[in-house]
């Protein structure tokens, strides 16, 4: 016991929290501020920042330098984690999925996202370079290549939530857009790294250290691919992934470091491309577990260290540096914009021919928003002496300015509509129909709510649900909400017999066949199976759950309960160029199956030689990047 307090004594209780509280504060007031605002739409970060200033300049000045340490320390911290998670986002599967395994013709081109998305970088990188130059004749640039590198960054961070938002994510424009996100990260974070490390130490044998980090990510890959075979780690790593042990967790944290540390021996420059790296080797693994270790890796950088990072640059941000640009600041901030917007906007001309002007153009504002990368560039700059102050804190006041102007150009230029497009129309807000529309927004799938009480449809509006204020007895709402026969329509009121007359009115109005809705008894069950109506009886349904229970708990478990990682869909064969093809032929996603394949009346277990015809209806299993995959190589 007195060996105990000796080495609790030894411990100083002498650091000063109360700078940290006031950071924590900061990042849980406001996101809490912002959704009682309804101002969801603004970025969470961009705020921080604002926040941020405002408590350097009146709050932590104040404090000891050792206490303002701990705080540069934790933010620093907290940028290294958002380059790994930046690293996680990448769907590798995605990118291995799109490289052309056919001869390349201009019309493959265009369709193939990864072509695409190196096409776009290439032309961003001439355009920046060019742009570059064009403002070197405003203000004096020390290095015009490593100022164009800044600007081709990007932000999966604020692409891939709009694109989620609006259930983009599987449409082939979303894949677009987010796979040259993706590979605009990716070349960046290398070109910027390596001219950086030339910059610091010239042209020496230690730039080959870079290509020695690339070759221990390809080690650490091999060795990933044996570890995850051994039975016996697989075994503890399941045993020990939960309670104090979270080994998962643990092992992320050694990898974040083992690529950090190996960085910081080649230099300071090359420690964000070693985060970046550890969170890609991460994401190539993660593919059953995915979801459950990206949420408590989420609730470790976004709830703590992430915030902490972007706090403290609005803490640093010096608008005393804007000086040194003098009377060209406001003529070089408006020729920046205009370039940042620019060499986005070009490029996605090259979308123009498959989804339209306007709407590429939409894209190309939205891919020009910019966020952690492009402060990780302009910092490194700083360090460098090679981005002056006043040129970051403009870059800095830009991160700010993209991010919230590129999402509401995007939505302006590129409106969504719930009643157009491929919906679900549920009729009753009731907790059934709720659970229903949280769960189609989990798969992707639009859902809007048809509810007649004024006070439970703004109940459901703020919860953030697509609702729409109306009758279902009422034919003028279905007009409204523009149904087309490919929609279907859920009908579950609290009344029976309005659910009758809800389902006589689509199949009598509108020859609507696309209709699901329950049966109180057998009265009603005989008039809605006359409307041919999908029944969904409530007592059949909880005996085939308890049936499944007894019968197959472990498939029925996999399927409910986990249907955030697997789940099961109906794809429909429509692609001219599967038509004719064994299955043996397609690369279809390695964490998806083909489970059966109904044509016509028949079905057929699937084989790999198999032909695959137009109108074949196929039960794919699978994670949801295997359903985005497959469903993009089938349609």
């Amino acid at each position: 016991m007195n060996s105990f307090s000796g080495i609790l004594l030894n411990i100083s209780f002498d650091y000063d929290y109360l700078p940290l509280l006031i950071i924590v504060a900061i990042a849980w007031f406001v996101p809490m501020i912002m959704s009682l605002l309804n101002l969801s739409k603004i970025p969470t970060v961009i705020v921080e920042i604002i926040v941020g200033y405002f408590i350097g300049q009146f709050f932590l000045a104040s404090f000891s330098d050792g206490s303002l340490q701990i705080l540069d320390f934790l933010a620093l911290t907290g940028f290294i984690f958002l380059m790994f998670l930046s690293g996680l986002e990448i769907d590798v599967d995605q990118i291995l999925a799109s490289m052309p395994r056919r001869r390349i013709t201009y019309a493959r081109f265009l369709k193939n996202p990864l072509l695409v998305g190196i096409v776009f970088f290439l032309i961003t990188l001439i355009l920046s370079y060019s742009g570059a130059l064009l403002l070197s004749g405003i203000v004096k640039l020390t290095n015009s290549w490593y100022f164009a590198l800044v600007m081709v960054t990007t932000s999966v961070g604020i692409i891939f939530p709009v694109l989620k938002n609006r259930a983009e994510i599987g449409s082939r424009f979303g894949q677009m857009m987010i796979l040259a996100a993706a590979v605009a990260d990716i070349f960046s974070i290398v070109l910027f790294t390596i001219t950086a490390f030339i910059i610091s130490k010239g042209f020496k044998i230690e730039l080959l250290y870079i290509l020695a980090l690339l070759f221990v990510f390809f080690i650490f890959y091999r060795i990933g691919i044996r570890l995850t075979k051994v039975k016996v780690y697989r075994k503890l790593s399941y045993q020990l992934s939960h309670a104090a042990s979270q080994i998962n967790i643990r092992g992320t944290i050694l990898l974040i470091l083992i690529f950090v540390v190996l960085a910081q021996f080649i230099g300071k420059e090359v420690i964000l491309l070693g985060a970046f790296l550890g969170g890609l080797l991460l994401s190539i693994f993660l593919h059953k577990d995915r979801s459950l270790l990206i949420i408590k890796l989420d609730g470790m950088g976004f709830g703590f260290f992430i915030p902490i990072f972007f706090i403290m640059v609005g803490a640093n941000f010096n608008p005393e540096a804007l000086r040194e640009l003098d009377d060209s600041l406001f003529v070089f901030l408006i020729f920046l914009t205009i370039t940042l917007f620019a060499v986005k906007i070009i490029p996605s001309l090259l979308w123009s021919r498959l989804f339209g002007f306007k709407r590429a153009i939409s894209g190309g504002f939205l891919m020009a928003s910019r966020l952690s990368l492009i402060i990780a560039a302009s910092t490194i700059g700083l360090e460098l002496g090679i981005i002056s102050p006043g040129i970051n804190a403009c870059f800095i006041i830009m991160a700010v300015v993209t991010c919230f102007i590129s999402p509401i150009i995007y939505n302006y230029l590129n409106p969504k509509s719930i009643f157009t497009g491929d919906k679900t129309v549920i009729v009753g807000g009731s907790s059934t129909g709720v659970l229903l529309a949280r769960r189609l927004k989990m798969h992707g799938k639009s859902a809007i709510i048809v509810e007649k009480n004024k006070k439970r449809y703004n109940e459901l509006h703020l919860k953030g649900f697509q609702t729409f204020l109306g009758d279902g007895t009422d034919r003028s709402v279905f007009e409204r909400l523009k149904l087309s026969p490919s929609n279907y329509v859920v009908v579950l009121t609290a009344s029976n017999e309005k659910n009758v007359e809800i389902c006589e009115l689509l199949r009598r109005e509108f020859n609507h066949e696309k209709i699901i809705s329950k049966s109180g008894n057998s009265i009603i069950e005989q008039t809605l199976r006359r409307l041919e109506v999908e029944i969904l009886d409530a007592t059949r349904v909880i005996a085939t759950t308890i049936e499944n229970l007894i019968v197959r708990p472990t498939t029925y478990h996999s399927l409910v309960e986990t249907f955030e990682n697997f789940t099961v869909e109906e794809i429909t064969v429509t692609s001219k160029h599967i038509d004719g093809l064994q299955i043996k032929e397609i690369p279809f996603h390695k964490d998806g199956t083909l489970m059966l394949i109904r044509r016509g009346s028949s079905m057929y277990i699937p084989h790999g030689d198999t032909y695959l015809r137009i109108g074949d209806i196929i039960n794919v299993f699978g994670t949801n990047a295997a359903l985005v995959d497959i469903k993009a190589k089938l349609k």
